[in-house]
Order: C-alpha cells, then structure tokens, then sequence
C-alpha cells in the first residue's frame, strides 16, 4: 500500500486510515504510526480488498450506525465493528495476514 502523509486525513485525534491502495497518516501523528499501526491498517487493506471497497465502507457504516444505536456511544461503536475487532485482535501479530483467511472478520460480528 502506498503511504501518504498529511494533516488533513484522518480525522485529527486519529492516527492512521486506510482507504485501499493508500494508508493515510497525520503528519502531527507520524511518531505514533508505528509497526502495530502499520499491520493494524495493512489488515483493513486485506478486508477493503476482500469486500470489493465499496462493500466494506457500506458494511462498516452501517455497522457503525447499529452499534452506535446499541452503545449510544461513538468510540464504543467504532472499537466494536467487526473489522475493527480483527485488526485491533490481530494487529500485534507480525505473520498474522501470511495466515489470515478471508472474511475472518465475520467471526468477530457478534460480541463475545
């Protein structure tokens, strides 16, 4: 993936996004990109690229907006998206995608 730095995407208070083929970084965050970060977003590289890109951003919004119902939370919601459970679950594994199957993210819809 190609690797972009500004100060404009993502969000200030966010780190990194990936939006397949290019991981965003905030320039006033670049010390906190680090190998973790970088594997946490190479993952939803893999789940963009499964889903087609479109498919994963309809299905992560919409996930969102239900469990943002459910928590009335907005962070809350966000950590419990599937596709956010999987990368944050796996982010530290360095030989987590050389194994990975697709759609594991599924497995992580329903909280545990």
């Amino acid at each position: 993936m190609i690797t972009i730095k500004n100060n404009i995407i993502p969000f200030k208070g966010f780190t990194a996004i990936t939006l397949w083929p290019f991981v965003f970084v905030r320039k006033d965050r670049e010390q906190d990109y680090t190998h973790t970060v970088e594997n946490h977003e190479a993952i939803h590289g893999e789940q963009q690229k499964e889903m087609l890109i479109v498919l994963f951003y309809a299905w992560y919004l919409i996930e969102w907006l239900i469990k943002w119902v459910y928590y009335r939370n907005s962070l809350t919601a966000y950590k419990n998206i599937s596709f956010e459970r999987e990368a944050y679950s796996n982010q530290n594994d360095i030989v987590y995608l050389d194994i990975r199957k697709h759609y594991t993210w599924t497995k992580y819809i329903i909280n545990n």
